[in-house]
């Protein structure tokens, strides 16, 4: 078959061919987007301490929780706690974040056998790694 004997292109062929255009534009743009708009910072973490403190059989349940708003992902993000009761360091405690996404937020508790109402409770994060 030479070139002048090609049939026209039928309205499904074109319909397809516009179709799929259509998602690879999609696609380039949704890539483009992403790379222009994507934030180069390490991962930035800070923990707060929520407001309700419940006491269960003799334990004091210390609600936190802990936000990435930084750019990059943390891998292994360490919390820790210290209750300090009359300027001494009475109890520790940790906890371990397996994976914060930029943006992402994470709870958890730690729990004391002292009421942390009765002296001053610090949380902060210790440490974590980069994926």
């Amino acid at each position: 078959m030479t070139k002048a004997e090609q049939q026209p292109r039928s309205i499904a062929e074109w319909v397809t061919f516009s179709v799929a255009s259509l998602i690879l534009a999609i696609i380039v743009s949704l890539v483009g987007y992403t790379w222009l708009n994507e934030k180069n910072q390490p991962p930035i973490l800070s923990v707060t301490k929520k407001e309700t403190i419940r006491e269960i059989g003799g334990q004091f349940y210390v609600p936190f929780e802990v936000v990435n708003t930084g750019g990059d992902t943390a891998e292994s993000v360490q919390i820790m706690a210290e209750l300090l009761i009359n300027g001494k360091v009475t109890e520790t405690g940790e906890q371990q974040i397996d994976f914060l996404s930029n943006g992402e937020r994470e709870e958890g508790a730690f729990v004391f056998s002292q009421n942390p109402r009765q002296g001053q409770l610090n949380l902060r994060v210790g440490s974590y790694k980069l994926p």
